[in-house]
């Protein structure tokens, strides 16, 4: 895939990056050799391939998924510099 400078102008803006003019072209390049790379791994056949979370083979250690309270309400917010009801009091930050 080939970008060109508009393209490279938009996706900057859209990122919120400032690229000079005179960067546009290597840029463009850049990025289209990274977009070739990509459609590269795109004729890879991984079918039958199961995802990897490691390299190495491990297995993670589960904890029981118990449904609590959270515990005593009103020894969780008894630090807090303003509670009601059990909740925490906060400025307004929306009007």
């Amino acid at each position: 895939m080939s970008l060109d400078k508009d393209t490279v102008r938009k996706v900057a803006t859209l990122a919120r990056i400032k690229v000079p003019d005179a960067d546009l072209d290597n840029m463009a390049k850049e990025l289209s050799g990274v977009l070739g790379w990509i459609e590269q791994l795109n004729e890879v056949d991984v079918t039958g391939v199961e995802p990897m979370t490691s390299v190495a083979k491990m297995k993670l250690t589960m904890r029981a998924d118990d449904v609590t309270d959270g515990g005593d309400a009103e020894t969780v917010t008894q630090n807090a510099p303003e509670g009601a009801h059990g909740f925490f009091v906060v400025p307004k930050v929306v009007e």
